[in-house]
């Protein structure tokens, strides 16, 4: 079959001057049409031959149309003015077409430059419906159902039967104007719209037909839009700071197309990430998560999963553009375009690596928190190790609390258990010892703001307590996170090393000194208060996103 594409283009704009030889996201708009025309030649069989037009009254478009390698069509001035339809523009086109090429063509598709979303997967998708179909003309559109109404003999009056919630009304195509594909027998100066018609439904994001600034700046964010897989990791052993990580980020990359992966033992991780409604892939092996980047080609890999090997850095670098780690100290770091370790501190800045607390992503609701006055009297102590706790130090200091509770008989404890916690059952309110059970707490902020004294674990809880400015008690759940600096003196912290190696008597005297020690704890206050966090979203995503240098 021959097929021809028609691009009309005219110099001409009123609302954008110049709109479609303005450069948009590094190319002329009309360049977006050219390009996605041409893709097409790449899915048609043998048996097909596409020509595509240009149909413009500019020397500037005809410029730049040349250069790309597809026919000029110079537009009448009758045919040129705001007032004619396309039916008699793309009309002309086909018929100098023809004669040119002394042929006739036996589809004609008309493609708006002012589309630059399109993809042309859609538009081959659109074609292969049309001839399926055995369809005179199939039209772009998008699905918008909605309550409207309109005007009956000069009243206002309602298109629907019953009020219902959007997706359960009708279906409602409004054209997109991306493209009109028709036979030939359907086009005449007075129309292209045969009798039997269809309408190729569009994702919205492709449907944007530039007529206004507004739809311009909608199409360069959605043109910007990255690809971002998060490889992440949540289970026992490790706990939950890597998942909660990705998850605070993925909420700030909006626009973007964010999707998660996680290996099949990351269990409550993968319950997390389900809650979240982010889409995700469960993979067993490594071959299976290559499997994914071939098909995907992600613009960007977040690997949040500890140290990475040499090995499988190679691996994701063929099939991601660009790769940024996590938490990463293995061989595979160097082979990273940035890795950010917010828990180390290394003083300067090394080749690719990002260290310390200022690329420390913290949570909103921390942002959105103002820390208490503080008080010469400790009356509340909150108890926090994180979503998992995989060393149930929480049951070794609910003891101690009891312990506690006869020297300090006004001092209430504050339990806050993880969702991921396994022991719940074992740490339950106890009234004789003010002791308060709090599970799978929504705003944990709301808790921490309240408190005069914290003990908790040695990861990323210490920068949400020091945002707070609550003096804190550390325990370490590990050896590489007892390697998590942040969490000392310097910063506000009484670090008492790895947790299940400190015995019962440091904690008990250690929290009883602070408590009768407010100058202390004022002190730590202080140097926790001194520390600001609220820039470390905004210097993370730009180095995930590449667009700003560091």
């Amino acid at each position: 079959m021959k097929i021809l594409i028609v691009i009309p283009a005219r110099g001409g704009s009123k609302r954008i001057p110049r709109k479609n030889v303005r450069i948009m996201c590094g190319k002329p708009l009309i360049v977006y049409s050219i390009e996605n025309a041409k893709a097409l030649r790449e899915s048609l069989s043998s048996q097909d031959s596409l020509e595509i037009a240009v149909s413009t009254d500019d020397e500037e478009l005809l410029g730049i149309v040349k250069k790309r390698g597809v026919s000029v069509i110079e537009r009448p001035a009758e045919l040129a003015t705001d007032r004619v339809t396309l039916d008699p523009v793309i009309d002309h086109a086909v018929l100098e077409m023809e004669r040119r090429n002394g042929c006739t063509y036996d589809i004609v598709i008309t493609m708006q430059a002012t589309s630059p979303t399109l993809k042309p997967e859609t538009i081959t998708s659109a074609i292969k419906y049309f001839r399926e179909g055995h369809y005179d003309t199939v039209i772009s559109a998008m699905n918008k159902p909605h309550l409207s109404w309109g005007l009956k003999d000069g009243a206002v009056v309602r298109n629907y039967e019953k009020r219902l919630n959007s997706q359960e009304l009708p279906a409602n195509f409004i054209e997109t104007g991306g493209f009109l594909i028709t036979k030939r027998s359907c086009v005449s100066a007075v129309g292209r719209i045969g009798e039997k018609v269809s309408v190729f439904e569009i994702p919205e994001d492709e449907a944007v037909d530039i007529d206004t600034y507004s739809d311009w700046v909608l199409c360069e964010n959605i043109l910007r839009r990255k690809r971002i897989i998060f490889r992440t990791v949540g289970k026992m052993q490790l706990g939950m700071g890597h998942v909660y990580r990705c998850l605070t980020l993925a909420y700030k990359l909006t626009g973007h197309e964010i999707s998660f992966v996680l290996d099949k033992e990351s269990d409550i991780g993968i319950e997390k990430i389900r809650e979240s409604n982010f889409p995700f892939e469960v993979v067993e092996q490594e071959s299976d998560f290559e499997e994914i980047l071939k098909k995907e080609r992600p613009d960007i890999l977040v690997n949040d999963i500890l140290d990475t090997t040499a090995e499988y850095m190679t691996m994701v670098s063929k099939y991601a553009k660009r790769v940024v780690n996590f938490e990463d100290v293995g061989s595979g770091a160097k082979y990273a375009d940035a890795v950010i370790n917010a828990l180390y501190e290394k003083g300067e800045k090394l080749h690719n690596e990002y260290y310390g607390s200022k690329y420390f992503c913290i949570r909103d609701e921390f942002l959105e928190e103002e820390p208490k006055e503080f008080s010469e009297e400790v009356q509340n102590i909150l108890v926090i190790f994180g979503g998992a706790d995989p060393s149930n130090l929480t049951e070794k200091v609910y003891e101690i609390c009891k312990k506690l509770h006869k020297e300090e008989e006004k001092v209430h404890f504050h339990f806050l258990l993880g969702f991921a916690y396994p022991y719940k059952e074992r740490i339950v309110d106890d009234p004789e010892h003010n002791i308060h059970v709090h599970a799978d707490v929504k705003r944990v902020s709301s808790y921490m703001v309240q408190m005069d004294l914290a003990v908790t674990s040695q990861g990323r809880t210490v920068y949400e307590l020091a945002s707070m400015g609550v003096p804190s008690v550390v325990l370490a759940q590990n050896e590489r996170e007892a390697e998590h600096v942040f969490a000392g003196i310097q910063n506000g912290f009484i670090n008492l090393g790895i947790g299940k190696e400190t015995d019962d008597a440091t904690i008990i005297s250690t929290i009883l000194w602070l408590i009768k020690t407010p100058n202390v704890r004022k002190e730590m206050r202080n140097l926790e208060l001194s520390r600001e966090f609220s820039k470390g979203h905004q210097r993370v995503l730009h180095l995930i996103l590449n667009d700003v240098e560091e």
